[in-house]
């Protein structure tokens, strides 16, 4: 079962590096493993939040220019991911296996259908806060601050899903940065990125500080998870993200429908 803990933390690394998805993975083979449902989606944090503070420091140079966004929606994330996180702790495992199938649901829509949602949002919101209105526009100020509190708002509510579970996050969190106005991807993942680490560190905390790790399958899955990430990284340009992207999305639909009939 080592191996398979290993690997499972492998693959959902590297897909992390690639293209996302990896939670699908860490979880179920955790549950399968006979871990309890809220300790198996707590260790699953564990194991995946190495590989997210990597991604971040890849993103270094980006965050020099987009500090600002980091610094307005970091509070938020690590107030939610605190709810989140305590939310989940409060859960029974009966009643976190009776969510887990929605929740999967909700993660895998969100896997298939982000990226059009997202340039949805950033053809409706094209410029954002740094758009320019007409002079004399008595509705500037009133409509930046309306859609400031619609991001701070939508940032809440996507970091206490964060702090909970957790699937297809980092997809939601780019929709919000384009409804905000963000237009340089390169500066969305690295945003997306450091606030993942605030919001699933935060969490993490809590479940460690209240027992809800399972230490041996998680150190094995940390391991597995910062190899697969880095053999991910290695490798992303030179794969073929389609291919990557439809994997993902079998499996993310093969779990959602097998927790369905259980």
């Amino acid at each position: 079962m080592t191996f398979f803990l290993f690997a499972a933390a492998f693959v959902g690394g590297a897909l992390n590096a690639v293209a996302g998805g990896g939670s699908f993975i860490g979880l179920p083979v955790l549950i399968f493993a006979g871990v309890p449902a809220v300790s198996a989606n707590a260790t699953n944090t564990l194991a995946l939040w190495p590989a997210s503070i990597s991604s971040a420091w890849a993103y270094r140079r980006e965050l020099a220019t987009a500090r600002a966004w980091v610094t307005r929606l970091g509070a938020v994330s690590l107030a939610g991911g605190i709810l989140g996180g305590l939310l989940l702790v409060r859960t029974s495992d009966t009643a976190f296996l009776r969510l887990l199938p929605w929740l999967l649901l909700v993660a895998a829509v969100t896997f298939s259908f982000g990226s059009t949602l997202r340039r949805m949002f950033a053809r409706q919101h094209p410029t954002g806060e740094a758009a320019k209105h007409p002079a004399g526009d008595a509705k500037q100020p009133s409509a930046l601050d309306a859609q400031r509190l619609t991001v701070l708002l939508l940032q809440l509510l996507i970091s206490v899903y964060g702090g909970y579970f957790g699937g297809g996050m980092g997809i939601m969190m780019l929709a919000t940065l384009a409804i905000a106005g963000m237009t340089d991807m390169h500066q969305m993942n690295a945003v997306k990125s450091v606030l993942a680490v605030l919001i699933n560190g935060v969490a993490l905390a809590e479940f460690i500080a209240l027992g809800a790790i399972a230490w041996a399958p998680g150190i094995v899955m940390v391991a597995g998870g910062i190899a697969g990430g880095y053999v991910g990284a290695a490798t992303a340009r030179r794969v073929d993200q389609r291919y990557v992207r439809a994997l993902v999305l079998v499996i993310a639909w093969g779990m959602t429908i097998y927790f369905f009939l259980q």
